[in-house]
């Protein structure tokens, strides 16, 4: 057997990724790579009005065009609706149903009525053409004002006003007063633009029916597939045993891929009623228009302060435009949930107020977006900091000092205790950075010139592996939280391991594998992870809130560990020794002392196998562990402090960034290369929500951006070089120590970027709050022009 040298020391070294060789050489399978035999092909009749009542669907003319196999309506399949719950009051939270195909109504444009299968992708298109749906149309509600309004037509009619969710989860007695006898208050109202989460590869599924298994095969892109399981089990009405979902390499999810689609749970009806495999792949047209979205919030929020820059009190109004349904299983209070209960941050405030609504419109539906109103409502604390900073005359960075949470466990006026991090130290090292980089003497030096540079600055926390916990804090009626693993040896020293969790680019068979090896002291080769697949994996709720090594690595950690002790126990039993006196290592068991005897790992698989009868009697055959891990506190908290040197372009508009300095903190980091790449692709996400992306609508629903000429994603020119500088504060309670990293680097950016510009913008008197910060706003401000609305 081969071994590692140092092979106990993976942990916190950038081995290379083992998902790389496959994946660059074009070996990687994902959805669309899947052909089975006799496959057809799906694509979806969708809504061409924002509302309206559906008076007929005639797919007469479809069945007709050469190819269709076969076109479905609502009716024809009559499946089961999605229903998201919250167990909470109809005055809190109003749950609504989410048709598979739409029945009655459609309340977004795009949105499927029927399902055309066809034997290749063209004539499924050529299909889509021949279907007529006639609607009666009713008045779409395209905005926050109107959905509010006393006479807006309702998207649902248990929906008064059109709101969803209503929740007021904080407000300290006495905030009034405080507010009213503050030195200073200040003010934000902030809007930021609707998104698109927008992965690498677009949602799709190939579905069929295994006649030996009697089960349906759901190869789907998935973050969760065993809620697509629930869900497809339930909306076809089969036992969940009869729906197994595969989850192949996937590119890139980003929560959008968090929560559960209609269109795979269609496809997958049409492969069970034709029994025929099935694949749809989505467009990149319907990935923008008829896809889960995300983002779009309204913040009205203040801050009252003393002379010296300390926060008394912040009081805020959240309204997120959820768009026409509740997503599954998150539902719809998603957005105004994490911003009400989280705002405060790594701030000591003393008081605080909230009130979180969700509302409905004719829009594509939200979910998840790495990050989950994290970047909003840092963005909206950091510029209250801000302008706090402004109007007593003080240093930003020094307001923000005198503020950050400095002893731990702290808990906080929104009742979440914080573990330890480094919030001042990351603060400090930023600004360092950048001075030691001579950033404000450039400052000062080009102003005199006429160039526009400024500095801005973001402090966060990231809450990551949020447990059974504090899932059930939002009560949830599906409470995530936990993961399971199990570590396999075979009799040739390999192991397999499983893990609830899913990698959709995060690394997962690289850092699981690290911690693995480690634990056994085995070659990293020999371990391999599987997941995504609901009949290998016992139970699992994916990945999302990152989660993975927070809660799955430390299962798998646990798990391992078993698995050693029971190695530990057979060797001991050969040795006639006691279990504390062999160590694994080198790819076996050694006995500590002068004898330094060896056992191999398939010597003793041999044994825990082959030759059970040699077993110690209280010992079973076999060489196999399972683990389960959950966190039943608050969570752990990542940090970090972004800090972002801009320059605004005089003639254009355009806004320039010279320089980005990230400093994070996620605990014991398995990987670090690994975090450095998530956070770059998070950093690169918020770039992108402060200076670039958004989905509009106008007035009747229909949206704007149906391809990337409109919809305006950064490329590798717009997006810096970002240096990272990593601070260690080891997690107490998760296995490795580790905290998640998955999405802090989208948290922080939005506020680092605005607070920057705004900076630049200085001389002008213009302050900016909403994203994304567009060329014309900046350039009408710095030209003293009326701003657009």
């Amino acid at each position: 057997m081969s071994s590692t040298p140092n092979s106990r020391q993976l942990v916190g070294r950038s081995v290379p990724r083992r998902e790389d060789p496959r994946l660059l050489t074009g070996r990687g399978r994902f959805v669309d790579d899947i052909a089975l035999p006799g496959m057809l092909h799906a694509q979806f009749v969708r809504s061409t009005v924002a509302h309206g009542e559906i008076v007929s669907v005639d797919l007469s003319a479809v069945r007709q065009v050469p190819g269709v196999v076969a076109a479905f309506t609502a009716d024809d399949l009559q499946l089961g609706d999605i229903v998201a719950e919250l167990a909470r009051p109809l005055s809190e939270y109003v749950p609504t149903a989410m048709p598979i195909l739409a029945r009655d109504r459609v309340r977004y444009v795009g949105e499927p009525v029927a399902v055309v299968v066809a034997r290749d992708p063209y004539a499924a298109e050529d299909g889509l053409e021949a279907a007529k749906v006639s609607y009666s149309t009713l008045a779409p509600v395209t905005c926050e004002e109107d959905a509010l309004a006393p006479d807006a037509p309702r998207l649902h009619e248990e929906a008064a006003h059109n709101t969803l969710v209503d929740v007021s989860l904080f407000a300290t007695e006495g905030i009034d007063d405080i507010f009213a006898g503050a030195y200073r208050v200040v003010d934000v109202e902030t809007r930021t633009g609707r998104q698109n989460a927008l992965p690498l590869e677009t949602r799709g599924v190939v579905a069929h029916w295994d006649e030996r298994e009697e089960q349906l095969v759901v190869h789907t892109c998935t973050q969760v597939p065993h809620q697509v399981r629930t869900v497809a089990a339930r909306s076809l009405r089969l036992d969940e045993r009869a729906v197994r979902v595969i989850v192949p390499d996937m590119g890139g999810g980003f929560g959008q891929k968090c929560v559960v689609g209609r269109e795979e749970i269609a496809a997958a009806a049409a492969a069970l009623r034709l029994r025929r495999p099935v694949k749809w792949i989505e467009d990149r047209k319907d990935a923008l228009t008829a896809s889960f979205l995300a983002r779009e919030q309204h913040y009205r929020a203040r801050a009252a302060f003393d002379a010296e820059g300390h926060i008394l009190a912040l009081d805020a109004d959240v309204v997120c435009d959820m768009g026409a349904y509740s997503c599954y299983p998150f539902t719809a209070g998603i957005e105004p949930l994490m911003a009400s209960a989280e705002m405060p941050g790594v701030y000591r405030v003393p008081a605080y107020r909230v009130r979180g609504r969700a509302i409905t419109t004719n829009k594509a539906p939200t979910g998840p977006y790495r990050g989950v109103s994290r970047p909003q409502y840092v963005m909206v604390v950091e510029r209250l900091f801000e302008r706090a900073a402004r109007e007593l005359g003080l240093d930003p960075v020094e307001v923000r000092r005198r503020n950050v949470i400095t002893e731990f466990p702290y808990t906080g006026v929104n009742n979440i205790t914080y573990d330890p991090g480094s919030y001042l130290e990351s603060l400090n090292l930023c600004e360092q950075q950048l001075r030691d980089e001579g950033w404000y003497e450039k400052q000062a030096e080009t102003a005199q010139h006429g160039r526009h540079i400024g500095i801005g600055y973001s402090c966060f926390s990231e809450r990551t592996g949020y447990g059974s916990a504090a899932f059930a804090q939002r009560k949830m009626q599906i409470v995530p939280g936990f993961d399971i693993s199990e570590v396999r040896m075979d009799t040739t020293g390999a192991v397999t391991v499983t893990t609830g969790t899913l990698s959709h680019g995060q690394s997962h068979e690289t850092t699981m594998a690290q911690i693995v090896a480690d634990e056994l002291g085995l070659d990293l080769a020999k371990v391999k992870l599987h997941q995504g697949d609901t009949d290998r994996i016992t139970y699992g709720w994916g990945t999302f809130a990152s989660r993975s090594i927070a809660i799955g690595g430390s299962a798998v950690r646990i798990a391992a560990g078993r698995l050693g002790d029971k190695l530990r126990h057979i060797a001991a039993a050969r040795w006639n020794t006691d279990p504390g006196d062999v160590e694994l290592t080198g790819g076996g068991a050694r006995r500590r002392g002068p004898e330094a005897d060896f056992l191999s790992y398939e010597e003793l698989a041999d044994i825990a196998y082959l030759k059970a009868h040699l077993l110690p009697k209280d010992i079973e055959p076999g060489l196999s562990a399972t683990a389960t891990f959950d966190v039943l506190n608050d969570g752990t908290f990542s940090n970090a402090t972004h800090g972002v040197v801009v320059e605004l372009h005089q003639g254009t508009g355009q806004v320039e960034i010279l320089r980005y300095v990230c400093v994070e903190d996620c605990g014991v980091a398995i990987n670090p290369q690994v975090v450095e790449g998530q956070c770059r692709g998070g950093i690169a996400q918020g770039i992108a929500g402060a200076l670039f992306e958004q989905i509009t609508y106008d007035t009747q629903g229909e949206p704007s951006a149906t391809g990337f000429m409109d919809y305006k994603v950064p490329t590798a020119h717009e997006i810096p070089d970002v240096l990272i500088r990593h601070l260690e504060t080891p997690c107490a309670f998760t296995e490795t120590g580790a905290k998640g990293a998955g999405e802090g680097g989208t948290i922080g950016a939005p506020a680092a970027v605005l607070n920057a510009v705004n900076d630049a913008l200085r001389p002008t008197g213009v302050e900016l709050d909403n994203t994304p910060i567009t060329p014309r706003t900046v350039h009408r401000a710095l030209n003293h022009q009326e701003l657009p609305a």
